[in-house]
């Protein structure tokens, strides 16, 4: 695509799921793409092949680690010499009743989810504003826009995402950044299979609710579309000139997002409820 050929992007979390379906896609389409994992490359490889034989470099980073963090942007940089586009994608999700997550667990959720992204804002910033431009996309979740019953710490790191990006677009205006959040629903990945649990949910008297809701999300994310739908609106805003704040992926979670701005918040809780 022209809108992303020659774009140097770093995409976080390219290790599996939604970072890891983008980064091939973007490397496809023709930027030159690093992406991120936690584990070090196999040794002698350094890469991953993607479609069209295009490549993804794969790099070291976790972004729990601000001189892991500092040491990848840094190296992408001396390489190219500029990061057009940041992906935040890395992330987990963890399960649980409130009372039952503890706080090392929460922690560790708004470690990644959302310190992490903090983490990777802060780092190609000032290369961007030297440049006077630069794309940041953040991946969110409608759970950013409506909490989740038993997913309480990641819909709020979710909403910690959304609200910090919004603040990095307006004060990053000046200096020709743009911030996006993509907003998806349920998406088929092995997010679904990642999911961890509170330590003491068993036995909890949450149990059986929690773990009710835990196989309706599940079945939901497993009967959901790939993430194609999210690749092709990651595209398109690269090429925009003035992205939107937002994009839910989804006509039904444009629709969900845009009812739980309009009706009273107890008739969302009424509705949330009855899913799950």
């Amino acid at each position: 695509m022209k809108s992303i050929e020659g774009k140097v992007i770093l995409v976080t979390g390219a290790s599996s799921g939604i970072g890891k379906a983008l980064a091939n896609f973007l490397a496809a389409s023709g930027a030159k793409v690093y992406g991120t994992s936690r584990r070090p490359p196999d040794s002698g490889a350094e890469d991953a092949v993607a479609a069209d034989d295009r490549r993804v470099i794969i790099i070291q980073l976790d972004v729990r680690s601000d001189e892991s963090v500092s040491k990848a942007v840094r190296r992408v940089m001396d390489i190219e010499g500029r990061i057009d586009v940041l992906v935040n994608s890395a992330g987990f999700t963890l399960a649980g009743a409130v009372e039952d997550v503890s706080l090392a667990e929460a922690q560790g959720q708004f470690d990644t989810n959302f310190f992490g992204v903090l983490r990777m804002c802060r780092e190609v910033l000032p290369g961007m504003r030297r440049r006077s431009g630069g794309l940041i996309i953040n991946i969110s979740s409608v759970a950013g826009l409506v909490p989740l019953p038993y997913q309480s710490m990641y819909s709020a790191s979710k909403y910690a995402v959304e609200a910090a990006t919004e603040a990095i677009r307006m004060e990053t205006k000046p200096f020709g950044i743009r911030a996006v959040l993509i907003e998806p629903g349920d998406t088929k990945t092995n997010c679904t299979a990642n999911r961890q649990m509170a330590a003491a949910t068993a036995g909890s008297v949450y149990e059986k609710s929690c773990m009710k809701a835990v196989s309706t999300m599940a079945r939901s994310e497993q009967s959901a579309p790939e993430p194609r739908a999210i690749l092709r609106v990651v595209s398109r805003v690269i090429g925009m000139k003035n992205p939107p704040v937002r994009v839910a992926i989804g006509f039904e979670y444009k629709v969900v997002g845009f009812l739980a701005r309009v009706l009273p918040a107890r008739l969302v809780e009424f509705a949330m409820r009855k899913v799950y």
